[in-house]
Parts: structure tokens; C-alpha cells; sequence
């Protein structure tokens, strides 16, 4: 179900109801590298706009694959995280950066304060009241964000290929750390290759912390989710590998 719109009637933020009583809110920040017309691409060019630093390859297929395997519902955003990063809140300087990486984002250069809050009202305000409003529809909510990144940052390579990201509740992170070695022999490490230090949690700890939700966040490197069958592939591991965490500490029988 898509919800509010941009200009020209392009989603802000979906919702895809899950089915069953699992709980589980699946939430994809960076689904998307649309960029509303009215922004004129933010300067960028066709390479730049289509980069990892718009969005997050091969996430949302995976959200996609874990709601349908366990029932879960699932949160994304349809807007670049180069327009508003809904990891971000509102006050944080890379909520909508001036440069990312090494792509310089003219189109951010020079936002007033005017511009930001309009671009916190259009695009980060949908995307925060649809998740809140979703894990207020349930009783005992399970979050998970999902993330990809890049095998090369800053030009120095990776060797991390699945990272288990927690913020001061790390109750899930730990099980599913716990059962890792049983789901997956992909490189996988705790906080990697960012962690709340990074001030990567934010969905985290406005959505899950405050009311003690379980909570993880999970980074895959987008080498590993480039084609559909990859992302297929990761979807049904990372399903087994979460449900067997959650029924490591008693929610299984939810799973």
C-alpha cells in the first residue's frame, strides 16, 4: 500500500501488510534511488544516481523474500537516501548529504533550513508515521532493518559479507550470532562494517528501543545480492537463520 506521494504522484513510503501472527516488521530504508523530478537528479550524474550511494542494491528483493517466508510485514521507502535518508533523523548533517562517499551531491549543497524541514515534512515524515503506525499494530513486534553495502569503501575492500548490527538492546543480534554458524558460511561479523558509533541504528532506537522491541539490524555486501537468484538464495537463509534466533529465545512458537 503506498502512501502520501511525491509531485508527480510517486510513492513516498509502502506498506505491504504481512500475514499470520509473527510480529515481525521487516523495514527497508534504502530501498529505493528514485529521485522526485522536481529535484532535477540533485546534480548528480546518470552513474552517480544509480550508485550504492542512492540506495542500498538487492535490499528490498531480500525484505521482500523474508516477509513472504515468514509472514512478516514490510516498511520501505521509495525515495533515495541521497533526497532524505530515513535512517537519519532530522537534525543529522547526512540526513541529506552533501557528499557521499566520494560523490559530491550538488543538489544538497546549499539546503537552507526551509529546505531541509520541507524535505523532513515530504519524505521522513510518511516513512517514520507508516513504521511507528505498523509496530503499534502489534502486540510484541520483532524489527528488523535490511541494508546492503559496498564490497570497496574508499577504495579499501571488505572482507566482512554479513554484518549483525545492534544498539544497547542486543538480544536478537546475539541469538542470531549464537545460531550464525548453523545458517551461513558467509564472513559475518558484530557491528560491521558500521555500528551505532556510526549513528547507523536510528530506525532502531526511535521504532524498537523506547517500547523494548527486539530489534537487528542487518547489513549484506551487495556483491552477494546482485541477481535475483542470489537475493532469492539470501532471503530463504536469512529466514531460517532468523527464525531459529527468535526461537533460540522463546519466540519461535511466533516465527
Amino acid at each position: 500500500m503506498p502512501l502520501n506521494a511525491t509531485p508527480d504522484l510517486s510513492p513516498v513510503v509502502t506498506v505491504r501488510p504481512g500475514h499470520g501472527a509473527s510480529g515481525l516488521v521487516l523495514v527497508c530504508e534504502h530501498a529505493s534511488a528514485m529521485i522526485p523530478p522536481e529535484l532535477k537528479a540533485l546534480g548528480l550524474s546518470d552513474a552517480d544516481r544509480l550508485s550504492h550511494a542512492a540506495w542500498d542494491p538487492g535490499a528490498v528483493a531480500v525484505a521482500k523474500g523474508m516477509a513472504a517466508e515468514l509472514g512478516g510485514a514490510l516498511v520501505s521507502s521509495e525515495i533515495s537516501r541521497l533526497v532524505y535518508d530515513c535512517n537519519r533523523p532530522p537534525e543529522a548533517p547526512d540526513a541529506m548529504p552533501a557528499q557521499s562517499e566520494v560523490i559530491v551531491v550538488p543538489g544538497n549543497a546549499a539546503l537552507s533550513d526551509a529546505d531541509r524541514a520541507e524535505r523532513v515534512r515530504l519524505y521522513y515524515e510518511p516513512f517514520r508515521a507508516a513504521l511507528a503506525a505498523e509496530v503499534a499494530a502489534h502486540p510484541a513486534p520483532v524489527l528488523v532493518t535490511i541494508h546492503s553495502f559496498t564490497p570497496v569503501y574508499y577504495g579499501k575492500p571488505r572482507s566482512v559479507e554479513i554484518g549483525v548490527l545492534h544498539d544497547s538492546d542486543a538480544r536478537l543480534a546475539d541469538a542470531m550470532l549464537a545460531v550464525a554458524g548453523d545458517h551461513t558460511a558467509h564472513r559475518t561479523e558484530r557491528n560491521a562494517p558500521y555500528g551505532p558509533e556510526d549513528r547507523v541504528t536510528h530506525t532502531l532506537r526511535e521504532h524498537a528501543l523506547p517500547g523494548g522491541h527486539l530489534n537487528v539490524m542487518i547489513e549484506i555486501r551487495n556483491d552477494l545480492i546482485a541477481t535475483e537468484a542470489q537475493q532469492n538464495t539470501m532471503a530463504a537463509m536469512m529466514s531460517a537463520w532468523l527464525a531459529a534466533a527468535l526461537a533460540q529465545i522463546g519466540r519461535g512458537q511466533d516465527a
